[in-house]
């Protein structure tokens, strides 16, 4: 049995979790995620959990099982709770600025770039030098920051760019001088 997979998901109060086929719906109060999954990977609402069962044995069904259970809990936490993810600007003049639409974010480009949020995803700036990307969907906040960090990547000479709150970039020499 899959260690992850076995543990039920529980349901916090609040938070309604609807199985139809392959397809779960969860609701709750920071939006609804819908998601289908494998056909073959049983998802059950009992009482306060979801319970996710593989049928066989099988190498494809132990690798679905932890995943579509996790998958489940990742719906849950999000309608329940949300994700973040946080980003440092280094850099001078290098800034981020909210918009209505999104970000205007200057990374020491000619150009200005501009970040639009997708559907579910907020982009905050609560100063120039930090990006917050909130949502319920964790994949799609993962994403979302992945994509800006991507704009400017942290380089290892003088540790310029946009990187994680939290990163550690590692450093190189620069030059060593003349003879």
């Amino acid at each position: 049995m899959s260690r992850i997979g076995k543990n039920p998901v529980p349901v916090p109060k609040g938070v309604t979790v609807a199985v139809n086929g392959s397809t779960v719906t969860v609701k709750g109060p920071k939006g609804e995620l819908v998601r289908t999954f494998h056909p073959d990977m049983r998802i059950a609402v009992e009482g306060e959990t979801v319970v996710v069962t593989r049928p066989s044995d099988e190498a494809v069904h132990k690798s679905l099982h932890g995943l579509s259970r996790t998958l489940v809990a990742n719906m849950v936490q999000g309608v329940s709770q949300g994700f973040v993810k946080q980003l440092e600007i280094t850099g001078v003049g290098y800034k981020a600025e909210v918009k209505p639409w999104g970000l205007l974010m200057s990374l020491g480009y000619s150009h200005t770039i501009e970040v639009k949020a997708p559907k579910g995803v907020s982009l905050k700036a609560p100063q120039p030098t930090q990006v917050v990307v909130e949502g319920a969907d964790k994949e799609m906040v993962g994403q979302v920051a992945a994509e800006i960090r991507s704009l400017r990547k942290p380089e290892p000479y003088k540790g310029k760019g946009v990187k994680y709150a939290g990163e550690i970039i590692r450093r190189k020499a620069g030059k060593a001088g003349g003879k």
